[in-house]
């Protein structure tokens, strides 16, 4: 797939790092934003401005597949999608920074008015940073969760405390709850696809997949999922704060905003119904003890700025909050929010990049979800005619793999070896990011 960029940005950049091994990736920019980066990656760069026809012609246009937008300026992304489309028609992906032109440019498709002048793809990272944290928040202790089969399934990770019942044991000694499996372990910065024989670590990050009745049962069992989170406090009152706290109210979960700016403070308060705004510096750990931080549940810092985040984060997990959560900007900085003490960090990029993968990848074979910043990913694949009547354990897979789910009809199966597929199933596997393709080129083999 022939993949043209508009944005020599970070988001470019890892945009350009994510697809030049599999897709031909063109980047297009002035040569003064051009990074050292982009010179490590086998990719062509455009010197130019998209609106100049001589720059589109050397980008090859009319040739590519998927042209994605991603400047820092809303309204040059929003201008290059629209003459890209004239020009070519291909499909157009446009990041956007604001809420309002993520509104204004959400068209439907369908209007007679627009013909062929609209934009497939509106993506806001903000908005897609707020919902990943939501998903968090809102199932205790958890470090990723993801919804499948319309909420009737689910991957939790969770992290092994010290002390708990598990540690040293095999997996297949745990007596983890029906309905679930273990899909994945992040042990020491690598990740890997466990069997039955395998032993569990204290600090394990372990990844299951199962029914959403099966996992809440396994969570109270296994890691408290019944301390529910009853109390948030919210370092940033910016978008993502502001639209957390909206989500959190709806919960009837107790919030609070630290947010530095009165102007914001005084939107925040006119928005909200029942969280209550503080106008502070998130950094001054006398009002932090003071408005008594340190009792909330969950603590999460989501201002622009990573050292604020961090040093933020640090003093609210020295006063005592049980799970800390921050927003990281520059993706590179996650494992050292990790390491230091950070229980979550998240990055409204990582998510960005995670949407455009999805978007552009094969329509009968998508990426449902990325776990661990990306090194393993959930396909969902369709079982056809060749795959009809085979068992489970008969599956070949060319590298680990796990089938976690099976979606037939309305109905969610947790399988087990004697399991037997149905034309029409949909499969919900898990495998790491690298192995990916060949587990879709396994299913491709017979069509």
């Amino acid at each position: 797939m022939k993949i043209v960029i508009y944005g020599a940005t970070d988001i470019g950049c890892l945009l350009a790092t994510e697809f030049f091994e599999d897709h031909d990736i063109t980047v297009i920019d002035k040569e003064e934003n051009r990074t050292e980066e982009f010179d490590k990656l086998d990719i062509s760069f455009v010197q130019g401005n998209i609106t100049d026809n001589k720059v589109l012609k050397s980008a090859d246009i009319l040739n590519a597949d998927v042209f994605i937008a991603c400047t820092a300026v809303d309204e040059a992304n929003i201008v290059a999608c629209l003459s890209v489309k004239k020009v070519s028609g291909i499909r157009t992906i446009c990041f956007v920074s604001k809420e309002e032109y993520r509104n204004a440019m959400a068209f439907d498709k369908t209007d007679e008015y627009l013909g062929n002048l609209f934009i497939d793809f509106i993506i806001w990272p903000e908005e897609l940073l707020t919902q990943e944290l939501f998903r968090i928040v809102t199932v205790a202790h958890a470090l990723d969760v993801e919804n499948f089969a319309d909420g009737k399934a689910r991957l939790l990770e969770y992290k092994v405390k010290p002390g708990s019942s598990i540690v040293g044991k095999m997996v297949k000694d745990c007596g983890f709850t029906k309905d679930t499996i273990i899909v994945g372990i992040k042990r020491n910065c690598l990740l890997f696809i466990p069997n039955g024989l395998t032993e569990i670590n204290e600090d394990d990050k372990l990844i299951f997949m199962g029914t959403s009745h099966s996992l809440d049962i396994l969570a109270g069992t296994f890691f408290h999922e019944k301390e529910q989170v009853k109390t948030v406090a919210i370092i940033g009152g910016g978008n993502v704060g502001y639209m957390l706290a909206k989500s959190l109210e709806d919960m009837k979960i107790k919030t609070k905003i630290i947010e530095k700016n009165y102007e914001r403070c005084e939107f925040l308060s006119q928005e909200l119904k029942s969280t209550l705004v503080i106008n502070a510096d998130g950094t001054n750990l006398k009002l932090l003890d003071e408005e008594e931080i340190g009792s909330s549940d969950v603590a999460i810092a989501v201002t622009n700025n990573d050292e604020r985040n961090l040093l933020c984060s640090l003093l609210v997990k020295q006063l005592g909050v049980k799970r800390v959560i921050s927003r990281v900007s520059k993706v590179l900085n996650i494992p050292l929010f990790e390491k230091v003490g950070i229980d979550i960090a998240v990055s409204p990029k990582t998510s960005a990049i995670n949407e455009v993968r999805n978007d552009i990848d094969e329509t009968n074979v998508d990426i449902l979800a990325t776990v661990e910043q990306g090194e393993a990913e959930v396909l969902e694949i369709p079982v056809l005619n060749e795959f009809d009547g085979k068992l489970i354990k008969d599956l070949r897979f060319p590298a680990p793999a796990i089938v976690g789910i099976i979606q037939r009809k309305n109905n969610v199966i947790i399988p087990m070896g004697d399991t037997k597929l149905k034309l029409h199933d949909i499969l919900i596997i898990f495998t790491k990011a690298e192995s990916a393709q060949k587990v879709k080129e396994y299913f491709k083999v017979c069509v």
